[in-house]
């Protein structure tokens, strides 16, 4: 009898052991199921979250120059405005470059130096002074940003290197629309004449508007012209502590001041505050650049030759927040609609900071931080 028991409830034991194999992998089946749609569903709201998140980095109204959401809504989309300004002590104080996102300050004749300044929009630009010509790697660079160039007068050895570069150029010799003239002022202030010439960049979109000129901006230039960190961010580059730059391009100096309150570097020109005479306001930058290149003399004039591309060992120095960054610079060799960019020590392209920029190309080792 106890045998006979024994055999049941084995053959009951057996019986179900199948059964319950068979349900624990229909369980772990779905398990499995679960966590798969889980990761998926996580795997969309992160997504989401990233699109949310990337959307409110880059507002419509981003400074393309500056990454500063101050852009007009008609400016949305357009191309910036360059402008060639005088930059010698007899021309001081200028107006309308404390307007300006970006300064690009190079060597000329007699390394002098001449200001490019870029403006990221176009219906706001201000009336600016004293305008100067035009020297071939000043559009070169311009050419980068897709934008507007404004000049008066050109070196006549480059007409050729300047209409192969088919630019929409506006330049105070020819144009006939009123936006350039003599500060009256000045002349009777006793200036130069070449210390004296105007650009109304006020009028600028309404005669741009009327020419039927293109002023949506490149599709490959719609993004931000560098790489910029967070907009509540503002970081110390990776290197050594640098309260002032100094910049020496021959016969003019740069020094560029750090003011730790408001987090921006001001500038003076051969010892004296840069000052716009608009607004009595020094120059201010959030960024500093020096990017050192081979600049030499191409004819007896004294006009320059200056590597504006570089290459992958170009050296340069980014500052910013009270810190130095020895870094890297170029732009696509030969191809001056490439944008100008910035690497690291290890060819990683380096982020910056949002806000103004000061630009300064010039000879090697002709800079000192402190």
């Amino acid at each position: 009898m106890k045998k006979r028991m024994l055999l049941l409830s084995m053959c009951l034991m057996l019986a179900v052991i199948p059964g319950c194999g068979k349900s624990g992998k229909q369980q772990e089946a779905s398990v499995k199921a679960s966590q798969s749609d889980a990761k998926e569903q996580k795997s969309q709201d992160m997504k989401g979250s990233e699109e949310r998140a990337s959307s409110k980095e880059i507002p419509a109204n981003q400074n393309l120059l500056t990454g500063v959401l101050d852009l007009t809504e008609g400016a949305i989309g357009k191309r910036p405005v360059a402008v060639m300004v005088n930059n010698v002590d007899p021309a001081m104080p200028q107006y309308g470059v404390g307007k300006a996102d970006i300064i690009f300050e190079i060597p000329v004749e007699g390394d002098a130096t001449r200001f490019m300044a870029l403006y990221g929009d176009y219906t706001a630009v201000p009336k600016i002074c004293a305008i100067r010509s035009c020297r071939a790697y000043f559009p070169a660079l311009s050419e980068g940003f897709d934008a507007f160039y404004v000049n008066w007068g050109s070196d006549d050895t480059i007409g050729e290197y300047i209409a192969s570069l088919n630019l929409d150029q506006i330049d105070g010799i020819s144009d006939g629309s009123g936006l350039f003239g003599r500060d009256q002022a000045r002349l009777s202030a006793g200036y130069d004449l070449e210390h004296t010439g105007y650009f109304d960049g006020t009028q600028f979109a309404s005669v741009v508007q009327s020419r039927g000129l293109r002023t949506d901006i490149e599709e490959d230039k719609k993004d931000a012209a560098f790489s910029f960190y967070g907009l509540n961010e503002q970081v110390k580059p990776d290197g050594e502590d640098c309260q002032k730059v100094d910049i020496n391009f021959g016969v003019a100096r740069a020094t560029l001041t750090y003011d730790e309150a408001k987090k921006v570097y001001v500038k003076d020109l051969n010892g004296k505050p840069q000052i716009d005479g608009n607004t009595g306001e020094q120059l201010a930058f959030t960024n500093v650049f020096v990017l050192e290149t081979s600049i030499t003399v191409r004819d007896e004039i004294g006009h320059k030759e200056v590597d504006w591309d570089g290459a992958s060992d170009s050296v340069g120095y980014y500052i910013s927040n009270g810190g130095v960054q020895k870094i890297h610079w170029s732009k696509e060799e030969k191809n001056e609609q490439s944008r100008l960019k910035f690497y690291d020590q290890n060819g990683k392209e380096i982020k910056i900071n949002r806000g103004k920029s000061y630009i300064a190309v010039n000879y090697a080792d002709q800079a000192t931080f402190q």
